[in-house]
């Protein structure tokens, strides 16, 4: 499936009876057949929402990244699938138990913040690109985001605080 560019809050996924492209909603949880025009919205809106959260992350930079280069690599050569791959198989050992999220950001995060095991320390609204900021107020505490695209590369977050 080619990864299209979609707003932020939305995710492509494939229908298990048809076989049919569907995007879903990440905050509400509803799908649709039509590729969405614009973000989805955090349920509630920020109504009542924190002004501030914390979270960390783990990042993988690919070679359309804006500045791709890293503590880790000076020249990132990994397409956008590649890095997705990758966050998928992190993502997968921190949920099943296998490692911690702190321990994969320290190893294998493209962000300064992998020194800190990927805490970003507390931050509000407008901090953040838009697709990050969405998904990170987005979670409860504690959770751990689905893969999240920004200019940056592909990011996991766990929201902490």
């Amino acid at each position: 499936m080619a990864d299209e560019d979609l707003p932020s809050g939305w995710e492509k996924r494939l229908s298990r009876s048809t076989g049919q492209a569907y995007y879903l909603n990440v905050y509400s949880k509803e799908s649709q057949w039509e590729k969405p025009e614009k973000a989805a919205e955090p349920v509630g809106g920020n109504a009542g929402g924190p002004d501030t959260v914390q979270c960390s992350h783990l990042l993988v930079k690919h070679e359309g990244s804006r500045r791709p280069s890293s503590w880790r690599e000076d020249i990132i050569s990994r397409t956008k699938e590649e890095a997705l791959e990758e966050v998928k198989a992190y993502r997968e050992q921190i949920t099943s138990g296998k490692a911690s999220f702190a321990e994969l950001a320290s190893k294998y995060s493209d962000c300064s913040s992998a020194k800190r095991g990927g805490d970003l320390g507390p931050f509000g609204h407008g901090a953040m690109q838009k697709p990050f900021e969405a998904a990170a107020f987005g979670l409860k505490v504690g959770e751990l985001s689905e893969p999240v695209f920004t200019d940056s590369g592909v990011h996991i977050i766990l929201r902490t605080a």
